[in-house]
């Protein structure tokens, strides 16, 4: 009972300061570039594949593809942009969020106190705001790293367990249950670049056998759950604002819903194309790396697959949320009740 109540608060612990880290990081980013960010975004939306590009860099930059979201969407909302310029945006923020699990696939272990001792030296020692921004980023970024360090460290004990893995392997076999699970830790977290780099982590810890506690293609379920979850920040971000930037945020599920969906049904072949591409090795020593393959891998596919079809996804929104009907108006509402004429 005490070693899970350890693994327990190890997990929770390190969540923590990945979550902590990821927000200082993105917040510094935005801080030091979101200005700019916004001006591209608004620059270059007239161009679907420029907006995906756009979005793409933005989410990169920033590191948050909900930063890049909550901006197409108040842009939306301020009448600055069209829904139809906003869905490319949407696309390619969920090709640049692929890059926190590209670079949470490298192996930093050795490195990351360094990291965190230079972005501490940077922020507190910098003159200029710019100079300090990238000395917190950096802290941030080591953050990240350290925390995934500590979640990978308390799972060891978890491989060992039977019960453990006789439930993993029970939800592996069902995908569905692998896609339910990860959308719902992605709505509580509000994370999904700390949900897929717990699956990362998780993946990586071998089990009795020596191989991958999940594999590959028990993974991918849940990495497709991880981007159906992250649509609610969305879905929030857009209470209270206008009918089109509602329109902006259910794009969003559409996009993420119909790529679950449809790779669902191509789990295994998806898997082996994963696979095949570089680095080849012991699953356990390059699935993460598979794992972030794959997320890139998915959201390129799906941008790709709906480009074409923005105005349909722009039709399909509009018929999910239509206009609200306007109410008819009643002629004895509309005269003006005029009190001296009465009295005369």
């Amino acid at each position: 009972m005490q070693e899970l109540m350890q693994i327990g608060l190890g997990l929770l612990g390190g969540l923590a300061i990945f979550l902590y880290g990821m927000n200082l990081m993105s917040g510094s980013l935005q801080e030091a570039a979101g200005e700019r960010m916004r001006s591209i975004l608004a620059a270059v939306t007239k161009n679907p594949v420029l907006g995906v590009l756009a979005g793409a860099l933005a989410t990169a930059v920033l590191q948050s593809s909900s930063a890049t979201t909550v901006m197409a969407i108040g842009f939306v909302s301020a009448g600055l942009m069209k829904l139809r310029q906003a869905i490319p945006i949407i696309m390619g923020a969920n090709i640049g969020t692929t890059i926190t699990a590209q670079l949470i696939a490298f192996k930093l272990s050795d490195y990351v106190l360094g990291i965190v001792f230079a972005g501490f030296i940077i922020m507190t020692l910098a003159k200029q705001s710019k100079t300090k921004l990238g000395g917190r980023a950096l802290f941030g970024f080591g953050l990240l790293f350290l925390g995934i360090d500590t979640m990978g460290g308390v799972m060891k004990p978890l491989a060992e367990n039977p019960v453990f893995t006789d439930m993993i392997a029970q939800v592996t076999g069902v995908p569905v249950l692998g896609v339910i699970v990860g959308t719902l830790m992605t709505v509580v977290v509000q994370s999904s670049s700390a949900t897929i780099a717990v699956l990362q982590n998780f993946a990586a810890t071998p089990g009795p056998d020596g191989a991958s506690l999940i594999g590959l293609e028990g993974a991918i379920p849940f990495l497709l759950g991880d981007n159906l979850g992250t649509t609610i920040t969305a879905l929030l971000a857009a209470i209270g604002q206008s009918r089109d930037a509602k329109r902006v945020a259910l794009a969003h599920c559409v996009f993420n819903l119909s790529g679950c969906v449809l790779f669902s049904f191509l789990l295994t072949p998806f898997a082996v194309v994963v696979a095949a591409i570089p680095p080849a090795g012991p699953e356990v020593e390059v699935i993460a790396r598979q794992i972030a393959n794959a997320h890139t891998l998915f959201n390129v596919s799906m941008t790709a697959l709906w480009l074409p079809f923005v105005s349909v996804m722009e039709r399909i929104v509009m018929a999910l949320l239509p206009e609200k009907p306007r109410r008819p108006r009643d002629p004895l509402m509309e005269t003006p009740f005029a009190p001296d004429a009465a009295a005369a």
